[in-house]
């Protein structure tokens, strides 16, 4: 497995791979599948995406967003990572977000932030494992199919950009 900075050639295989995550309903509260273009509209200059790769082909993705509009947010960002069904459980999506981890730092940013349903052990054990800080819950933070669901709210400091 190769972990490298994703392209927009990507997007068909970041697509599949976050339509899985979408239909299992274990990570994310989106509930439309993407296409390829809407994934496209994630590459920009400022918020690294990494790929995962093995035998040539995408297998995880690690991608961040921004966290809020203000100025004084700007070193803080959102971030996901999801695996495809046939790849998890062998190391990909912390292999992401490694990488993800890196390229964030590099590029200046010194918080990054998420939310994790709470039954979601694997996502939460992953994160403790990477040194990320499990910060509280947000009870009935959103509905899915019509079930309230608690997130856990996760943060990781990029150590050498703060100061």
């Amino acid at each position: 497995m190769l972990a490298r900075l994703a392209i927009p050639a990507d997007g068909p295989a970041i697509a599949r791979i976050y339509n899985q995550g979408i239909e299992d309903r274990l990570a994310t509260f989106e509930t439309q599948l993407r296409l390829p273009e809407d994934v496209l509209k994630w590459f920009d200059e400022r918020h690294p995406i990494v790929a995962v790769e093995e035998a040539g082909e995408v297998i995880a993705f690690a991608s961040t967003s921004t966290y809020r509009p203000r100025d004084c947010y700007a070193g803080v960002a959102e971030f996901s990572v999801y695996v495809a069904r046939e790849a998890r459980g062998r190391g990909a999506g912390r292999l992401a977000m490694e990488a993800l981890l890196q390229e964030a730092e590099r590029r200046g940013f010194w918080k990054l932030v998420s939310r994790i349903f709470v039954e979601n052990s694997v996502s939460r054990s992953l994160m403790k494992r990477l040194g990320f800080r499990e910060v509280g819950v947000y009870e009935k933070h959103g509905q899915l199919e019509g079930v309230w669901r608690d997130v856990v709210i996760v943060e990781y400091l990029l150590a050498t950009n703060v100061r």
